[in-house]
């Protein structure tokens, strides 16, 4: 496990050594985060890497990445433990059958049913995990606002105290704290207890320079005229009225497929077959292959 850095210009040289670019807010809230110990709530449209920085929090840092994808309905035992029914009805009918302990003695009725609720029992789901593990992982709460508000105040203790409450086992309490970065994409409004206890950063789509920078980043040895020319077009598909804006992941998947398909300058003619990657709405891809030559105008490349 890496030391932790020593200021945001670090923890940004550390994002970059595993291909992320992040600006100094993005880098001094995760400085922060780190020092603190406080969970990061990271919001912005869909697609600008929000989900990416956890990824590349945990490889940089050496920790372990624990994952929660949220979404309509999930409820605390799905995300924190449950106990292995099928496993404890069987150990519980080799008891009443007359079960013995390993060195053949009878056991006792109730030391057995104790025992089922005991750590073999046990199935730990992301949040236990992310507790238990040694190094201080880093915990991604995917989509929060996915989540109801039952579930929103469900985790304020693990946020506060970075411990839950088994009632069976008592309480377990992180040796240490996990790295928390909860997202959002801002399909609802989250309540003012979560974000009382997190270190809240927006995060927006690039400018053209930082975009092309992530691309090159991302996908070596494209044209660089051609990451430019692509990094352009999105960047104005980004200004009309679509249903859904393409993100970095998409601007990166296009400009791949056309430098897979040996495109070096943009021709509607070409592009009009690879919108797909950028684009993913019936409607959407209409709109733009009825504009795609007044959408290129001017753009270098």
């Amino acid at each position: 496990m890496a030391d932790l850095p020593d200021s945001p210009a670090a923890v940004a040289e550390l994002l970059r050594g595993r291909d992320y670019l992040c600006d100094r807010g993005l880098a001094t809230v995760l400085y922060l985060g780190l020092t603190l110990d406080q969970p990061l709530l990271l919001e912005g449209e869909a697609g600008v890497g929000k989900t990416e920085v956890a990824k590349a929090a945990a490889a940089a840092l050496g920790r372990s990445l624990v994952r929660l994808q949220c979404y309509e309905g999930i409820e605390a035992s799905e995300a924190l433990y449950e106990w292995n029914y099928p496993r404890q009805l069987l150990q519980l009918r080799a008891t009443a059958d007359g079960g013995s302990d390993r060195a053949g003695a009878a056991r006792d009725p109730d030391e057995a049913v104790d025992d089922l609720f005991g750590p073999r029992f046990l199935m730990e789901r992301p949040l236990l995990a992310a507790l238990r593990k040694g190094d201080g992982a880093v915990l991604l709460i995917d989509e929060i606002d996915r989540a109801d508000d039952a579930f929103e105040a469900f985790l304020l203790e693990i946020l506060s105290d970075f411990q839950i409450t088994i009632p069976e086992l008592g309480t377990v309490a992180a040796g240490r704290p996990p790295l928390v970065v909860l997202t959002s994409n801002r399909t609802r409004e989250l309540h003012d207890a979560l974000k009382r206890r997190c270190v809240y950063h927006w995060i927006g789509y690039p400018d053209v320079e930082r975009e092309a920078e992530i691309v090159r980043l991302r996908a070596p040895g494209l044209p660089p005229g051609l990451v430019r020319a692509v990094v352009e077009t999105v960047a104005r598909l980004r200004g009309l009225d679509l249903s859904k804006a393409p993100g970095v992941a998409e601007t990166i998947n296009w400009a791949r497929a056309l430098g897979l398909l040996g495109v070096e300058r943009l021709d509607a003619d070409e592009l009009a077959p690879t919108l797909g990657s950028v684009l993913k709405d019936r409607d959407d891809l209409l709109r733009v292959q009825d504009s795609l030559k007044t959408l290129l105008a001017d753009v270098d490349g």
